[in-house]
């Protein structure tokens, strides 16, 4: 095969690579491209069936799960669903800036309050100690607070209302078109 050809067809250009920040404009962390399985004005979905990380501080590790990462455009919120081997789906989401694309990059500011919900329904709010360092060391601005604490309680009452991203139904269903569209060429 020409290898101008992989440049050219649409599905090379649906790998896309993930940046979080922190609000000092640093990055904080950074996934290998993950596969563009849907764009809506809302959000953008990425699937993978693994994930290398690198941190801040140059280490890196491998996420053990499949996944579907709901990046949204609007909402103070990011999703990722964790496929769970014989447990279900863990949803883990950041409390974060909308996410924006630049340069083939899709970029968030994360601002370290989590929600994690468990296959079992169990939810709990995560890192709220470093969310109130955090607002003290880089100095949020009260309408910034005020923004981060107004997502965290919408997603428990998105969470509640079992709607899109916290749909298990939904996030196979993103799954298993990451699947379909990335079968092995047959000849």
């Amino acid at each position: 095969m020409n290898n101008s050809q992989n440049f050219t067809n649409p599905k090379f250009k649906r790998w896309i690579k993930v940046q979080a920040y922190k609000h000092d404009g640093l990055l904080h962390r950074q996934w290998s491209p993950a596969y563009l399985v849907e764009e809506t004005d809302d959000y953008w979905a990425l699937a993978s069936k693994a994930s290398s990380v690198t941190e801040s501080d140059g280490r890196k590790w491998v996420t053990k799960e499949r996944a579907v990462f709901i990046l949204f455009k609007k909402r103070w919120m990011n999703v990722i669903a964790m496929f769970k081997q014989d447990r279900g789906i863990c949803y883990y989401v950041n409390i974060a800036s909308p996410t924006i694309s630049d340069k083939g990059y899709l970029k968030y500011i994360d601002y370290d309050l989590d929600v994690k919900l468990y296959p079992d329904g169990m939810e709990k709010t995560l890192d709220e100690n470093e969310y109130e360092r955090h607002v003290q060391t880089y100095g949020y601005p009260a309408d910034l607070s005020a923004a981060v604490e107004k997502s965290a309680s919408e997603v428990k009452k998105t969470i509640a209302s079992h709607v899109f991203p916290f749909v298990d139904e939904d996030i196979e269903a993103l799954y298993r078109k990451f699947l379909s569209d990335n079968k092995p060429v047959t000849r």
